[in-house]
C-alpha cells in the first residue's frame, strides 16, 4: 500500500539549499542529489515502517549516494517529511522540527 507524501516547508528549504550548493560544485550534481532524494522518498512511501525510529515517532533513512538523512513521521495513511539534512550537521536540528 502506498502512503500519501507531504514534505514540510522546512524540508523543502533543505532540498532547495542543498540543490543549489551541489549545482555550484558541479553542474548537474544538484539534479543527481534530487533524484537520489526522490528515490529515497519512494522507498519510504513503499514501506514507511521499515526504517528505525530515532526519536518518539520520527524515523530516519539514509540516502545511498549522498551523505544525507531523511527524517519523517508516518501513520497508517501518510508520510510527512520533517527534514533532509547532511549527516555532518547538528544532529539535534531535526528534533526541533518534529
Amino acid at each position: 500500500m502506498s502512503h500519501a507524501l507531504t514534505v514540510r516547508q522546512l524540508a523543502e528549504a533543505d532540498l532547495t539549499e542543498t540543490y543549489a550548493w551541489y549545482e555550484e560544485q558541479r553542474t548537474g550534481l544538484g539534479r543527481e542529489f534530487l533524484g537520489e532524494v526522490e528515490a529515497t522518498f519512494a522507498r519510504i512511501v513503499e514501506a514507511p515502517l521499515r526504517y528505525p525510529l530515532v526519536h518518539r515517532e520520527v524515523r530516519r533513512v539514509l540516502t545511498k549516494r549522498f551523505p544525507f538523512a531523511v527524517f519523517y513521521i508516518a501513520d497508517a495513511e501518510r508520510v510527512v517529511i520533517v527534514a533532509v539534512l547532511n549527516q555532518a550537521r547538528d544532529p539535534e536540528r531535526w528534533r526541533r522540527r518534529s
